[in-house]
């Protein structure tokens, strides 16, 4: 009698297919950092086809990764047009930053019931880096400096030890670097290196009502920053007349 079995075909299929995802997953994670990092700016045209042959992968896998990232809000898909890195309005914008008003305290507080010492001496340690980050000049070390401070408030979500809420913080910094791409007007960070500092000194101080309300004005004046003053359609005549 033959014991030898054949392997079902979906044991053999799933190594390709988990291919597959992690090919997925890699071209999301890097044009998503991308646009963080602001070197894919607002409005970019991502093609299928391109991006496809930077990373040899099939157009539908290409197609998934942007889908994706649809859904966090970082890509538009227009029909028969294709995907473009978003291009979010002045409300969008707002509505943004008054929802970061709102969830921001809440994750500090969270964060605080597990905080250790430990957890202090790396959001030190960010600061460290921020602050180093803004001593350096060209525009590699901007959008360094700007992924530095989205990382402290990534830090303090991941403190919380709820994936759900670190994956929404994820969208929301994300966003937030595109809106900052786009309506951004200072060339220093945004995100308030002193203001970081004082966040932290409340946390370890156990003042988590002040770190709160230290955070909401932190985010007041990120958004401050923005210009987002609605445009007249017809600015052509004032663009090009004196």
């Amino acid at each position: 009698m033959d014991n030898h079995q054949t392997k079902p075909d979906s044991v053999i299929a799933r190594p390709d297919a988990d291919r597959a995802d992690g090919s997925q997953r890699a071209i999301r994670d890097a044009i998503r950092d991308a646009i963080v990092d602001r070197r894919l700016m607002p409005g970019t045209k991502l093609t299928e086809t391109d991006v496809g042959a930077l990373f040899q992968v099939s157009r539908t896998l290409v197609r998934g990764a942007l889908q994706a990232l649809a859904h966090e809000g970082l890509v538009t898909v227009e029909r028969n047009r294709g995907a473009f890195v978003a291009n979010p309005s002045p409300e969008e914008a707002r509505q943004i930053f008054a929802t970061r008003r709102i969830i921001e305290p809440g994750i500090l507080a969270e964060a605080a019931c597990h905080i250790t010492p430990a957890h202090i001496r790396q959001l030190r340690e960010l600061l460290l880096d921020e602050g180093r980050l803004m001593n350096e000049r060209g525009q590699s070390a901007r959008r360094a400096e700007i992924k530095a401070s989205g990382d402290f408030h990534l830090h303090i979500a991941a403190m919380t030890r709820n994936t759900v809420m670190q994956r929404f913080m994820d969208e929301l910094i994300a966003r937030s670097s595109l809106v900052i791409s786009l309506y951004g007007q200072s060339t220093v960070s945004s995100c308030g290196h002193n203001e970081h500092s004082d966040i932290v000194d409340a946390i370890e101080a156990g003042q988590i009502d002040r770190a709160g309300r230290l955070m909401v004005h932190h985010i007041h004046h990120i958004e401050a920053d923005l210009d987002l003053r609605v445009r007249r359609a017809n600015e052509l005549r004032d663009a090009l007349l004196p």
